[in-house]
């Protein structure tokens, strides 16, 4: 078996190695992020409202804000509960995540974006937690990287069923980021 530096085991899974967590985690305390933010989860909404569009779907799908340290924390986040669905049904997000849950810090990491029309496509990801206990078939995601060339998180969007993104949904997570990252620098301009 070839040893790849930048995964580690972590049960059955390869979680990335993040060295840069340390450094992450102090430049998102100067840039006070961390807690739940309305305007973060605004736009995680009007990120599963273009998804949707751009997927064709009735139900937009799952949209996440996403800053990564030791442990993944949704600062913006949507997730959608299909009409006349019994509440019992509903997925429960916490804003507290778990390393090996997910695919953002395979993002963050790899410092670009990752489109996995359908997870269970690859070994490396349809093995992941949260295929089994959320039912995600697919992820679109993309790094949050501020003017000091920090990856601070991510944006993305996830799905119980296997999206064709293409280089539409590429461009589209790529473009938010951008946005984004526009409204971070505002903020940190604003905070002096």
């Amino acid at each position: 078996m070839i040893h790849d530096p930048l995964y580690e085991p972590s049960g059955h899974l390869l979680t990335p190695v993040d060295p840069d967590a340390p450094e992450r985690a102090v430049r998102l305390r100067e840039l006070r992020l961390g807690g739940p933010d309305a305007e973060f989860d605004a736009f995680a909404r009007d990120l599963a409202e273009a998804a949707r569009h751009l997927a064709g779907t009735d139900l937009p799908p799952f949209a996440m804000v996403n800053f990564v340290t030791d442990q993944q924390y949704l600062g913006g986040l949507y997730a959608p509960q299909a009409p006349g669905a019994d509440p019992a049904d509903a997925v429960e997000l916490g804003r507290e995540v778990p390393l090996d849950h997910g695919y953002c810090p395979h993002v963050v990491v790899r410092r670009k974006a990752l489109v996995l029309d359908d997870v269970c496509d690859y070994p490396r990801f349809a093995g992941n937690p949260v295929v089994d206990k959320l039912g995600i078939r697919t992820y679109v995601g993309a790094p949050l990287i501020d003017r000091t060339g920090t990856v601070l998180g991510t944006i993305c969007v996830i799905d119980r069923e296997p999206r064709p993104w293409g280089h539409a949904g590429l461009d589209l997570i790529k473009e938010r980021a951008a946005d984004l990252m526009q409204v971070i620098r505002r903020r940190e301009e604003r905070q002096g």
